[in-house]
């Protein structure tokens, strides 16, 4: 009877075993930003050992878990038309950056914890940058201010984000009106 290599049984294993950590940590985390290695592997159905053995650290995991977060993010976002009018456009994506801000507000939590400083940051620079691009065609285009930084500009409107996600979260703002809200505060300080 034929027996099959372990070295590639192993490794899909092995990638099984890792999506299902990194979804448990995302879960667990947007949930509960204090959440422990052991929620985590418990969450995942695999033991400390396991999950030990593919991050090294709760630290290492978080990361993992922004990251693909992350990734689902710019999977949603690169499908939204930045083109023409960049107000309009603008309104295209914070109607639909808001909703992801406030889905990965624990899990951001969670990373401003464990993770160095500047290096949140640096996972977010593609996002960034899609934002700042479309701030400067709107300068370039003369509808959106120009005497504030574009870095400035960026980061406001990424506190406007979190600020919506916030008061949904704690139900002081209507999920129904989050967006409308965002865009109307956000043009606000950007139209020219």
């Amino acid at each position: 009877m034929p027996t099959v290599p372990a070295g590639p049984r192993r490794r899909a294993d092995a990638e099984r075993s890792i999506a299902r950590i990194v979804a448990a940590a995302r879960k667990s985390l947007s949930s509960d930003p204090d959440a422990s290695v052991d929620d985590i592997a418990k969450a995942a159905g695999v033991g400390r050992m396991t999950l030990y053995g593919h991050y090294r650290t709760r630290a290492e995991l978080v990361e993992a878990a922004l990251v693909d977060a992350l990734r689902v993010g710019e999977e949603a976002l690169s499908s939204i038309d930045l083109t023409g009018d960049a107000r309009e456009a603008l309104d295209r994506l914070l109607g639909s950056s808001w909703s992801l801000v406030a889905e990965s507000m624990a899990l951001l939590t969670a990373a401003q914890k464990a993770l160095p400083a500047g290096r949140v940051r640096e996972l977010h620079a593609a996002p960034a940058q899609r934002v700042e691009e479309l701030i400067r065609r709107g300068q370039n285009d003369g509808v959106f201010r120009t005497d504030l930084p574009i870095s400035w500009l960026v980061n406001v409107l990424h506190y406007i984000l979190k600020g919506a996600a916030e008061e949904s979260r704690t139900e002081r703002l209507e999920e129904g009106d989050a967006a409308r809200l965002v865009i109307a505060t956000a043009q606000s300080i950007l139209v020219a």
